[in-house]
């Protein structure tokens, strides 16, 4: 598949945003970074043109994690540009921009890819790399210009500087280009206009004010007819529909009727899908409601265990002792986002064109369609697979018009790539002054990432079951004996990729098991988690600067208090919460205070939005009901009937950023991982009712 796509944003006032014209994208992609009349190219990454405008090509996915702003940031600080000087524009599809952490991740080799909140740990040296180059160059070609030692030299705002002698970068751009690039440029040390940590403003914060930025579903081609489609559970194929009903219907133009699914073509999106609605499509699959947690208990009393993690010897640790233990359920979750799921195709006389949101652009993909990347709105992960992109070039093809097919809300629910949940059977005995000697866990859970990176591979669904499924499993904690087996699930629908997990899950199961371990000891949360903190000295800062922060009342039993802490992708967060139940039975989270450490912060103000946002989206994952399964699928309920955190009633967030010399770490799932089990943890303080499942279920607790 060959990738196309050419948009632009610029750092600036509030009227500088997305420009985006399908008419002038170019139809074939090249292997290197183009350049426009007066653009230098300086490696993969950067351009600058005469004008001083610095362009760095991003390779990650603009999600809402403003990850658009925060690698452009780590370009303009090491360059020293003008922030108001600094556009983006997605990379071209070639090895230079792959992952650079698919290995260490387990992902396939050369995937472009952008998840598990591996964008800044990724590409944050690459690109400063990069920078430093072009500013040696740039600075060499200015030291030329005044005969002078280009240690005298030094960038700031757009300049290269010396002493009271300036010249801007667009005045050196193009004799710059031309030098020979060193070897090891060195990168900057100290200096005054630093970019570094500010909380500069988003790149993509303006056009999303205004309405320029633009979604899968907001494609407009000339002669674009619009579509409505229902596809048939896993395992199953359309059996019948109406097809009379709609003959009478004005603006209808196509029915395709396949095994898999049914689309109505029409002049508008709306005809379309009131006129699927009338053919009554009927396809085979169960109608009995499944319960899923059987499933999983199945799994763990029957499967085969695989030993997943080992240190020192639990079973002698353990032998005739009486080891506590607790069983903890994480549901399969919905993505839950506002976005229906979206494509566009067009046929022309150059081959097929799609225009798609996806997190992987061009892996797995046919190499005779041209896609153009468009980003999602939906941030947890839903756009990591196609659903909608092989039925519209189908449909496009038949019409010989382009084609968009938009699925409704239902159907998004319906065949979203949902978490595939897990189910873990805790024991852990104490030692010492109450301190745990040796832990144990036997889980059974499933591929979520894996599989979708099968499924858009072409292999079979089920990918070898490991890391991506087991991520997170280990406690972070010094904790002498430690065993970690683990069951494939067999399930019964289609899993996939989401922000945060499995993190998120295995976080509610630790985190809730340390907290009842430390009640059982007669040991305060806190204190009983430092105490086997020796070995991880950076959450031990984070869960005291937290418990700081929160005036942390120790959580005993009448407190609204529960405490939590993780360390997932690089990074590390402290989480204290105030919550309590309801006079409806319902979990109400009142204040949630973050201390996060994350290493050497490029953004603050990113920061600071992704663990708010992570918090506050891990809270409807957990408070949420779960959905009923029917046939494979979640049944489809109205966003606003589901309860979810809205502003009127959003708890206050307290984060507090704790300085690190580190490398950077991830962000965008962090505070997704610990809301649950510190929730958990508040109310079992506050109730004495111990919630072990995800969604809450506070009639269920013990």
């Amino acid at each position: 598949m060959r990738v196309d796509r050419r948009s632009l944003l610029i750092g600036g006032g509030a009227g500088v945003g997305l420009i985006v014209a399908f008419s002038l994208w170019p139809r074939h992609w090249k292997s290197d970074l183009s350049t426009s009349k007066g653009e230098q190219a300086f490696g993969s990454f950067i351009k600058v043109a005469r004008d001083g405008k610095v362009t760095v090509a991003v390779p990650q996915v603009e999600t809402g994690q403003g990850i658009w702003t925060a690698l452009a940031q780590i370009v303009a600080d090491e360059l020293g540009a003008a922030w108001e000087t600094v556009a983006v524009e997605p990379a071209p599809l070639v090895k230079a921009y792959a992952n650079p952490l698919a290995d260490e991740e387990g992902w396939p080799k050369d995937i472009r890819i952008t998840a598990n909140s591996t964008s800044i740990r990724a590409f944050e040296q690459p690109l400063r790399e990069a920078a430093a180059t072009a500013r040696a160059m740039l600075v060499g070609a200015a030291a030329d210009r005044w005969n002078v030692d280009p240690a005298s030299c030094d960038t700031a705002d757009g300049f290269v500087i010396n002493a009271v002698r300036t010249l801007t970068f667009g005045e050196l751009a193009e004799e710059a280009s031309g030098r020979t690039p060193p070897m090891h440029a060195p990168l900057r040390a100290g200096g005054k206009a630093r970019l570094g940590s500010q909380p500069l403003q988003r790149l993509d914060g303006p056009a999303k004010a205004d309405g320029s930025w633009r979604f899968a579903g907001d494609v407009r081609l000339p002669g674009m007819l619009f579509a409505a489609a229902r596809i048939a559970p896993p395992g199953g194929r359309l059996r019948s529909f109406t097809r009379d009903k709609i003959t009478a219907a004005p603006g209808i133009r196509h029915v395709a009727a396949r095994d898999g699914w049914i689309a109505v073509v029409a002049e508008s999106w709306w005809a379309a899908e009131r006129a699927l609605h009338a053919v009554n499509p009927v396809f085979s699959g169960g109608t009995t409601q499944v319960d899923l947690r059987a499933g999983f208990e199945h799994a763990l009393a029957t499967g085969d265990a695989q030993s997943w993690f080992n240190r020192g010897d639990y079973a002698s640790a353990v032998k005739g002792s009486r080891p506590l233990t607790a069983t903890y359920y994480a549901g399969p979750a919905l993505h839950l986002g506002l976005e229906s799921l979206a494509a566009t195709a067009r046929i022309g006389p150059d081959g097929a064109e799609l225009w798609e949101a996806t997190l992987a652009p061009g892996f797995g993909a046919a190499k005779d369609v041209t896609l153009y990347p468009m980003n999602p709105g939906e941030p947890a992960g839903q756009a990591m697979e196609s659903i909608a992109g092989p039925i519209a070039l189908e449909l496009a093809r038949s019409m010989g018009r382009p084609v968009q097919v938009m699925l409704s809300q239902s159907s998004t629910q319906n065949h979203g790539r949902v978490a595939p949940g897990a189910l873990a059977r805790m024991t852990a005995l104490p030692g010492a002054g109450g301190i745990t000697a040796a832990w144990a866990m036997k889980v059974a859970t499933a591929e979520g990432l894996g599989s979708s990176l099968a499924r858009l591979s072409g292999k079979d669904a089920r990918t070898k079951f490991g890391k991506m499924a087991l991520d997170g499993s280990v406690p972070p904690y010094s904790i002498p004996h430690v065993r970690i087996d683990a069951v494939e699930a067999k399930l019964p629908f289609a899993a996939g990729y989401m922000r945060g997990s499995p993190n998120r899950e295995f976080a509610f199961f630790t985190e809730s098991f340390v907290d009842e371990l430390a009640h059982a000891a007669g040991m305060e949360s806190l204190a009983f988690r430092m105490s086997m903190l020796g070995g991880n000295g950076r959450l031990a800062r984070c869960l005291q600067a937290a418990a700081r922060l929160a005036n942390w009342d120790g959580g005993q039993p009448g407190s609204t208090m529960g405490i939590a802490g993780a360390s997932a992708f690089g990074s590390h967060i402290g989480l204290v919460v105030s919550a309590s139940i309801g006079d409806d039975q319902r979990v109400k989270v009142h204040r949630l205070v973050a201390a996060v450490d994350c290493g050497r912060v490029i953004n603050s103000g990113l920061v600071a939005q992704q663990i708010e946002a992570g918090l506050i989206w891990a809270l409807g994952q957990a408070t949420v009901a779960a959905p009923e399964w029917v046939a494979g699928m979640p049944r489809a309920r109205p966003i606003s009937g589901m309860a979810l955190p809205r502003l009127a009633d959003a708890s206050e967030v307290v984060v507090e950023i704790i300085p690190s010399s580190e490398a950077p770490g991830g962000v965008s799932g962090l505070g997704c991982v610990p809301l649950a089990p510190a929730v958990a943890n508040a109310i079992h303080a506050g109730s004495g009712k111990r919630m072990r499942s995800l969604p809450f279920d506070v009639m269920a607790a013990a």
